[in-house]
């Protein structure tokens, strides 16, 4: 391969480096400049400072807009229109109430925080969010105590599942920028998630309800009126929703491994056409093709592609904030700035898993995106990984962890989700960071370091 001539050396590139993320986060801290806007102008700009030819550089933008956008967009979009059909049907609240009559009154918190997890993997924490609440707030008036007692239980688990499992678009970008297994990055995720979740989210969430008396919030006025002609799906229907995607992954991953033991036959017909429908954006489709299905017997079918239709505009930000991201990547590794880094890094010696953490969580606490976070440090890093040697697949996933874990840390005033919490449980800003802001840095912490001893071990 013949190796590549950049127009300035190692510091002048990284200089270039520093000055584009500063000018990022300017843009947007300062002066409020959306992040796609801010991505796309700081992209461009970076392209012109270090002397990528005029000629190259829109195919540059596009190529890293669109390659990212390959991967992205279809996960997402199918992801949200499962969620919202769950969300209409009335699929979160039959999930609550039966978790929460089979683990007991007394473990509500566990039980909607189990919920949260089930629900939280095809659907957005924000939308997650204000899906529950309303759940969160009848069981916390039913059963008595702080609301934090089973709000950050059930916030904690969608807050998880939204950073570490694939098809939420932090995860999905950083895979792909990394060229991680998607599918088995879900198993990974899955796997961390639930301990990182449990330590972080649950045992705390109890700590912080003893300690802080938050009332309900005056804004809840009681029970919302049930449509009587509607029927909910049962539980049962709810899980097979919630199952199929991952049985279908695991179709994927599973024959995988069992091809690289030698256990099938690689050149098999029936093994590749059903690691085929394993593939992540085919086991999204089949999955919202069933739930279309089932909720067909309660939902006219003109109510349930409005409902699809639905869910698809307000990730339009989430995926273009995404693709720039993954244009930014593209610029860095056309000017040569990730190699810079690359070569940095190697030589102080810093394993890539730590350096991945590091560079996130600075992002992270600049500028408050944990998207902007995860998908600018995936492009940062993936030149490191690309010339280490000796990484596995499940080092790559470990990898997408940590990054995931450092974009999950210290949510303070500039992030949305800090005020969302706070504003819907009606906490002043000291309270919500005494108890938002360390949940959320437990759980990138525990996160990272679940992924290190994991990279430690296989």
């Amino acid at each position: 391969m013949t190796e590549m001539t950049y127009a300035y050396g190692a510091g002048t590139l990284l200089g270039i480096a520093a000055g584009a993320v500063a000018l990022l986060l300017v843009l947007i801290m300062r002066f409020k400049v959306h992040a796609f806007l801010a991505l796309t102008l700081v992209s461009i700009i970076v392209a012109l400072v270090t002397k990528v030819p005029f000629d190259k550089i829109v195919p540059t933008l596009l190529s890293g807009f669109g390659s990212t956008l390959a991967g992205v967009a279809l996960l997402v979009g199918l992801g949200a229109m499962i969620g919202r059909m769950l969300e209409i049907s009335g699929g979160a609240k039959v999930l609550a109430d039966t978790l929460i009559n089979k683990f007991g009154s007394h473990r509500a918190p566990l039980a909607l925080g189990v919920a949260s997890l089930m629900f939280g993997f095809p659907i957005f924490f924000d939308a997650g969010l204000v899906v529950m609440l309303p759940i969160i707030f009848s069981v916390a008036k039913q059963f008595g105590g702080s609301t934090l007692k089973y709000a950050l239980p059930a916030a904690g688990a969608f807050a998880v599942m939204h950073a570490l499992v694939p098809p939420h678009p932090g995860p999905v970008a950083a895979s792909e920028l990394l060229g991680a297994n998607i599918g088995l990055l879900v198993l990974v995720g899955l796997v961390i998630a639930i301990p990182t979740w449990y330590l972080g989210a649950y045992l705390y969430g109890l700590y912080a309800g003893k300690k802080f008396d938050i009332k309900l919030p005056t804004s809840f006025l009681g029970e919302v009126e049930a449509d009587p002609n509607h029927r909910p799906p049962s539980f049962g229907t709810v899980m097979a929703i919630l199952l199929l995607p991952l049985v279908l992954i695991f179709l994927d991953t599973g024959l995988s491994t069992a091809i690289v033991l030698g256990w099938v036959d690689a050149d098999s017909t029936l093994v590749n056409f059903l690691r085929m429908l394993g593939k992540t954006p085919v086991a999204l489709l089949i999955t919202t093709f069933f739930a279309l299905l089932v909720f067909s017997r309660d939902h006219s079918r003109q109510h349930l592609e409005k409902v699809c239709d639905g869910a698809l505009g307000p990730i339009c930000g989430i995926i273009l904030v995404t693709g720039a991201g993954g244009m930014f990547g593209g610029v860095l590794r056309a000017s040569g700035i990730g190699d810079a880094l690359a070569g940095v890094l190697s030589d102080t010696g810093m394993p890539v898993i730590l350096a991945a953490f590091v560079i996130s969580t600075a992002l992270r606490v600049a500028q408050g995106s944990a998207t902007v976070a995860l998908t600018t440090t995936a492009a940062l890093v993936a030149p490191m990984v690309q010339s280490a040697t000796g990484l596995s697949e499940f080092d790559l996933c470990f990898i997408v962890i940590a990054i995931a874990g450092g974009a999950t840390v210290l949510s303070h005033v500039n992030d949305s989700g800090f005020w969302l919490v706070g504003r819907f449980l009606e906490m002043d800003e000291k309270t919500t960071l005494k108890t938002w802001t360390v949940m959320e840095t437990l759980l990138g912490s525990i996160a990272f370091l679940l992924a290190a001893l994991g990279s430690m071990i296989l």
